[in-house]
């Protein structure tokens, strides 16, 4: 069955490949193939009868196969002649057992630490550091991010938390550590994509 989210959508340029993932994914969720909008006549430079190909001109039921999983093949054409082209398959049904914490095996977890001045930094890094072998990380990271609020001066740690920590506590720099005083940095902007025309094109702005 061939569909298109170009019939929904018009032209979606650079959104135009994950426009029609988040289609068959809801398409899979669902188990409904939508039909193609606006395609009342089939094009007449194919040859519908050379394949097994049918335009999906009507919304159809998807059926659950019990061999195998919904697929469905994804292309997204560029004004080049480029093909980028993903397979993507229903996800397997989820196993009753033990749930897994949110947060859990996340390679990176920040720690965020907000002080009304600069030695409270120190010293909440130096308290920090005498409990943190007692939590999980992800959940001192939460409990940072949310339940405190966003001081004046403020520290990020990633990595090597401990070390990171103990820096801090000691005034000491370190590659995993940010600090800075809210309102005494340097604005910067960034413009994604911008240069993709012509080199420094955001560069005015």
């Amino acid at each position: 069955w061939l569909g298109s989210v170009k019939s929904n959508m018009g032209h979606t340029q650079a959104a135009a490949g994950v426009a029609g993932v988040i289609k068959m994914v809801m398409a899979m969720r669902h188990g409904v193939l939508p039909a193609t909008l606006h395609a009342d006549e089939r094009s007449d430079q194919v040859d519908w009868s050379a394949g097994n190909v049918e335009l999906l001109a009507e919304a159809r039921d998807w059926a659950e196969a019990v061999d195998r999983p919904r697929r469905a093949g994804i292309s997204s054409f560029g004004l080049s002649g480029t093909n980028a082209h993903v397979i993507v398959e229903q996800a397997p049904r989820e196993v009753a057992g033990a749930e897994e914490r949110p947060g859990s095996g996340l390679p990176v977890v920040p720690w965020l630490l907000s002080a009304k001045s600069a030695q409270a930094l120190v010293g909440q890094a130096e308290r920090l550091l005498a409990v943190a072998d007692a939590h999980r990380p992800e959940d001192i990271g939460y409990t940072l991010a949310t339940a405190r609020g966003a001081m004046e001066h403020r520290a990020v740690i990633a990595g090597d938390r401990e070390s990171g920590l103990a820096a801090l506590a000691s005034g000491q720099p370190h590659p995993g550590v940010v600090r800075g005083v809210a309102g005494k940095g340097r604005t910067a902007f960034l413009f994604t994509g911008q240069g993709a025309q012509r080199l420094g094109m955001g560069r005015e702005l």
